[in-house]
């Protein structure tokens, strides 16, 4: 029996604006791709890591470069996790900012149900990661909570490009917008919880550089000669501050003015990212992911892959954020009387959890935070990251292929643009009215 009035349900993950779609589609294009670069980065580096010139992997990884006297002498791991992720948490800080401001997550009826699944999606798999150290006897180890609570975005793209899965354009936007959310997420808990060392005045020139990069906005004065110098010295500020420099990226990202002007074609979050996401996809992550996933298993022997911080990770990520991914969403989408469109099973969403579970760059980077004294520990959460996001894969797969059939015929729908005008025509007339804009 339907419903009427106020008491019609909502649709979660229903089909997108024709203009959102369009930018969804794209950005996740350019992730894909990628993502492809970020699995073959991290092979080779497993490989090299691994063979017998395993010590020229890591010398170069400790190699030192970059001015002694503004304290920025680092390694190129270091440079890599400071440096390029700093451009990576940039493009989410646009990201997020474009959702909650214009997009899915603007709309609050929209954004409860993967807001709180992602946000559970972080909670539960940090809660069974502290149980599970806890349980083997390493309670020490519960400082690495923070590992097991992102999701890489382009590995699990790159994951659905190998299966071929059509996927449905609502359920890649909720993928996105975990990813999203799990990356604000995790510089939060990096700014609060992983910092090495506080000095204040830094900090507040740092603050001051922000400052100045929003009133450059309001200005509009979008001139990349003036504020990327910006963004650097800001950058800079950030990492002599003690607090990681990452967190400038995503800070800049939320500052960025959204709405267009009349008259202009496209607002600066929108052309950053644009001109950005590449160079974070394509080098930024690959590299960091080179850098970071050569772990060197010869002579660990078996028991690394059962110590309690490796075994916590994998519990964390494959069991923890379907989880809470999948609770989350149907826990709100009950006590809000919100309905699946009628193309899509709860099944599908716990799929998206089970993609969700692969953590890899974000995962590396708290791990190294987390346990930057103990390289005992270090390698083993590493070790962790890549068998979890390995498993969630091959379990993704599994979930994914039980509704192949479905996702290509819906896809099929999806994409039908039989009058050739460049509009699927599931949006028919819709595709010039206000909400598809």
């Amino acid at each position: 029996m339907s419903r009427s009035g106020g008491d019609e349900p909502r649709l979660v993950f229903e089909r997108l604006p024709l203009a959102e779609r369009s930018r969804l589609l794209e950005a996740l294009r350019e992730e894909t791709v990628g993502g492809a670069l970020l699995l073959g980065a991290a092979v080779l580096a497993l490989a090299w890591a691994n063979s017998p010139w395993r010590g020229s992997y890591h010398s170069l990884a400790a190699l030192e470069v970059g001015p002694e006297s503004l304290h920025l002498h680092l390694s190129l791991a270091t440079w890599a996790a400071d440096g390029l992720l700093a451009v990576f948490f940039f493009v989410a800080g646009l990201e997020l900012k474009h959702e909650l401001v214009v997009g899915t997550l603007s709309r609050a009826s929209q954004a409860v149900v993967p807001i709180v699944a992602a946000l559970s999606g972080m909670v539960v798999p940090a809660l069974l990661y502290v149980g599970t150290v806890h349980a083997l006897g390493d309670a020490d180890a519960a400082v690495g909570w923070g590992i097991p609570m992102a999701t890489d975005i382009a590995f699990a793209l790159a994951v659905l490009a190998v299966m071929g899965a059509k996927l449905p354009v609502a359920l890649r936007a909720f993928l996105l917008t975990l990813a999203v959310v799990d990356d604000l997420g995790a510089i939060l808990v990096i700014a609060v919880f992983y910092g090495h060392g506080f000095s204040p005045v830094p900090f507040a020139l740092a603050i001051a550089g922000l400052a100045a990069y929003w009133v450059l906005q309001r200005l509009r004065v979008d001139s990349w000669l003036v504020l990327v110098p910006l963004a650097l010295v800001v950058w800079g500020l950030m990492h002599a501050s003690g607090v990681h420099a990452t967190v400038a990226g995503v800070a800049l990202g939320l500052l960025t003015r959204v709405r267009p002007d009349p008259g202009e074609a496209h607002a600066p979050v929108d052309r950053f990212e644009h001109a950005v996401r590449p160079l974070s996809a394509g080098v930024c992550v690959p590299l960091f992911a080179f850098f970071s996933a050569g772990v060197t298993f010869i002579g660990l022997g078996g028991s690394a892959v059962t110590e309690p911080v490796a075994v916590a990770v994998v519990v964390g990520l494959v069991v923890g954020k379907p989880l809470g991914v999948y609770g989350g969403a149907r826990i709100v989408a009950r006590f809000t009387r919100a309905s699946l469109s009628s193309s899509l099973r709860w099944a599908d969403v716990l799929a998206v959890g089970i993609l969700g579970g692969i953590g890899f760059t974000v995962s590396l980077l708290i791990d190294e935070l987390a346990f930057t004294d103990d390289p005992g520990r270090t390698t083993a959460a590493k070790i962790g990251v890549l068998l979890a996001s390995v498993l969630a894969a091959l379990l993704a797969s599994v979930a994914l292929t039980i509704r192949r059939r479905a996702y290509a015929a819906l896809a099929e729908v999806e994409e039908r643009d039989d009058d050739g005008d460049g509009v699927p025509d599931v949006y028919g007339s819709d595709a010039n009215s206000p909400g598809s804009r």
